[in-house]
């Protein structure tokens, strides 16, 4: 009987706890929801990231370098990271010509670990415990749309840009679990940008999947950033790729991917001549000192 008791006690207890979670999760739903549509109209505000250290890895060309000038402009401390030496000491000379703020120019493999550890002591894994002791900082991962949606001749580059998105959110998730506020995380997703990496590369529907400008695509990135989205994906087409992505049967989703070109986008894939680079102890380009980044904008 007395047991009887415990149980039955135990049952209404396990009960009441689950419907406290499904309260929680329907007013979560809808406070997140309305907040979602009200961000539609008001924009979120845009932190302050003057003086932050933040470091910027492939930042000798392309989307990096945009980033890195974007964020100068914001008077952050700019920290370049990049494999190919002399095209970043050109970089680095270049920005601390236009912008009034501090560059500090490192060469770096950062597909080599033992050249990342000589560098800097690592980037997410060797930054985050100085982050968390302040509990201030962001993280930030650029990946691709091929981190969402399969695509013929990109299996290993799909693979590589899943596996990234997936680090990111599990260590967002983490972050959360010890209420590290402080710190923010970004991940970016954009399709194709008008690179020299995606040479020859062509889109089936220029009008709904546009190849990117460099230019556009970093200013959307920084201010991403700035405002603290969890999520940016370019262009806002692939949101509505992406909802009709978890809707659709499989083999339905197949014939979407025909008809956006994800079949033939890499058939004149011309491809980016590899150089030889002879690999340097890195070089300061200042003779001041750089603290543990406060701010790591994290370039993949």
């Amino acid at each position: 009987m007395h047991n009887q008791v415990i149980q039955s006690f135990e049952r209404i207890v396990h009960n009441l706890w689950f419907i406290k979670d499904i309260f929680g999760l329907i007013l979560g739903a809808v406070f997140y929801f309305f907040e979602a549509f009200v961000r539609l109209f008001i924009p979120r505000c845009k932190k302050d990231v003057e003086g932050e250290i933040v470091l910027v890895t492939g930042a000798a060309n392309g989307i990096g370098k945009l980033i890195a000038k974007e964020l100068g402009d914001y008077g952050a401390t700019l920290v370049l990271w990049d494999i190919n030496s002399e095209a970043l000491d050109k970089t680095a000379k270049e920005l601390k010509r236009a912008l009034d703020v501090r560059v500090y120019a490192y060469t770096c493999d950062c597909s080599r670990r033992s050249e990342v550890y000589k560098v800097a002591e690592l980037t997410y894994k060797a930054f985050l415990p100085s982050m968390l002791q302040r509990n201030h900082g962001h993280l930030v991962c650029v990946a691709c749309h091929g981190a969402l949606f399969a695509m013929n001749g990109l299996a290993d580059y799909c693979a590589s840009k899943s596996a990234a998105v997936s680090f990111a959110e599990s260590i967002a998730l983490e972050l959360l679990v010890l209420k590290k506020e402080g710190i923010k995380t970004t991940i970016v997703c954009p399709y194709l940008i008008n690179t020299k990496m995606f040479g020859g590369c062509q889109t089936k529907r220029p009008s709904f999947l546009p190849v990117l400008d460099q230019r556009h695509a970093a200013k959307q990135i920084v201010d991403a950033i700035l405002q603290e989205k969890m999520y940016l994906l370019l262009p806002s087409s692939l949101y509505f790729l992406m909802a009709l992505k978890s809707l659709m049967p499989a083999k339905l989703g197949i014939i979407f991917v025909n008809f956006f070109g994800g079949m033939d986008l890499m058939d004149h894939f011309r491809g980016v001549p590899v150089p030889i680079i002879s690999y340097k102890k890195p070089q300061r380009q200042q003779n001041d000192s750089v603290s543990d980044p406060q701010t790591l904008i994290y370039y993949n």
